[in-house]
């Protein structure tokens, strides 16, 4: 079974306007919710994939009896934790450019917590638990380190998908995988990286650091999987990119369901590469075929 952990889930409103001008009125031109965050993404496309997943976290009021709800419709198994306050919507508004306001979301407590960490101790050895996103404010800054240190007590398998002090902290308990893109490596390493060729010695340092696997992913210039003797790197299939939300998710759903059922970190790696971008280059995540259309599409070699 792969657990995923989301925070902080939300809706996520896509609106698309034509024209877009503060001061004005504009009518929607198209507009579709769905469940967000890191880990539920993960969940919706592993549950596409027919690999049995549960989401965990933290969901209140009628948003999320909606995030509950919907992805009960889509065969998605969750146990969340209730919390008081509504879970937050996040309206990505598009007119030629794309413009991101985020909420805060409902307050979680040290009691909510512990709940989580009781579920943690509760998931089977051989399992992966996927956690992401950003850590709320009101949490310890090392929240991901203690669940990837807690798992891995019981032979589970942490992947995480963060940034900043959160990932840098998480890196010393050294799970499984970690998926920087292009500006959180910047952002670790404090520098520029401009090719995927610079990335690659930033990804082998990451190993050193901690990490057992880690996935660079940018965007149209590919992505590097770093292991601790080997580098592969994957060119991405053209296509148009109209979305770049979960895009990323996607890959790690990719990557870490076909390792589950394979065991092979090649054949996860492309079909990862191939899944994250099925979701660049669709409304909402990625469907089964569209991967299939695209897997022969992704170029993979060892350096």
């Amino acid at each position: 079974m792969i657990y995923t952990v989301t925070l902080n889930p939300s809706v996520d409103y896509i609106v698309e306007v034509n024209d877009f001008q503060t001061g004005h009125l504009h009518r929607m031109k198209r507009e579709e919710k769905f469940p967000g965050g890191k880990g539920i993404n993960v969940s919706r496309v592993l549950t596409r994939m027919n690999v049995p997943t549960k989401a965990l976290g933290f969901i209140g009021g009628f948003t999320g009896d909606y995030i509950k709800e919907t992805l009960q419709e889509e065969g998605t198994s969750s146990a969340f934790i209730s919390v008081e306050g509504d879970s937050r919507i996040n309206i990505k508004l598009k007119s030629g450019q794309e413009t991101e306001i985020n909420g805060d979301g409902p307050s979680i407590t040290e009691f909510h917590i512990k709940k989580l960490f009781q579920q943690l101790e509760a998931v089977e050895e051989g399992s992966i638990v996927v956690v992401g996103g950003s850590i709320p404010s009101s949490l310890p800054r090392n929240l991901y380190e203690m669940i990837v240190r807690t798992c891995s007590q019981k032979g589970i398998r942490v992947v995480v998908d963060a940034s900043g002090e959160a990932l840098r902290q998480a890196i010393l308990a050294q799970p499984f995988l970690i998926k920087p893109n292009q500006y959180e490596l910047e952002e670790l390493f404090e520098t520029k990286i401009h090719t995927l060729e610079e990335a690659i010695p930033f990804g082998r340092k990451l190993v050193e650091m901690g990490a057992q696997h880690v996935i660079v992913s940018m965007g149209a210039l590919g992505a590097a999987l770093c292991t601790d003797n080997r580098v592969y790197i994957a060119h991405v299939p053209p296509g148009d990119v109209i979305n770049s939300i979960g895009a990323g998710d996607s890959l790690v759903a990719g990557f870490i369901g076909t390792y589950w059922r394979t065991n092979d970190k090649e054949e996860a790696f492309k079909i990862g590469v191939a899944t994250g971008s099925a979701t660049a280059f669709s409304h909402d995540l990625c469907t089964v075929e569209h991967v299939q259309q695209l897997v022969g599409k992704v170029h993979i070699r060892e350096i």
